[in-house]
């Protein structure tokens, strides 16, 4: 979506929490979570490529994914595409996320 710079020091924090992700040729990706949050109706989960992603020439932005249950109870995420839901989602984070981080417009 957006560059950001990262204004939280990771040493004062608890050991983040990394997700996998498989792309479309089943290489693994590692993200860092950064926020979850509800939101129009929706459970939206933020994501960003971890340091060593970055150094390996992955985009440096933020992945905005909605939280899907099944009928079966399993947990999915499904990217966003939508770019009127992205901006939006993009407003509540930066919103939530303010004293986090500084955001480049």
């Amino acid at each position: 979506m957006s560059d950001f710079e990262n204004t939280y020091n990771p040493e004062e924090m608890d050991e983040p929490t990394i997700v996998t992700l498989l792309d479309e040729d089943g290489g693994e990706h590692e993200f860092e979570h950064v926020d979850s949050f509800p939101f129009n109706g929706e459970t939206y989960v933020v994501l960003i490529p971890t340091e060593e992603e970055i150094a390996e020439g992955e985009a440096d932005e933020i992945l905005f994914f909605t939280l899907q249950t099944d009928e079966e109870g399993n947990e999915a995420l499904s990217f966003v595409e939508d770019e009127a839901e992205l901006d939006m989602v993009y407003e509540e984070f930066k919103n939530r996320m303010q004293d986090e981080f500084d955001f480049e417009e």
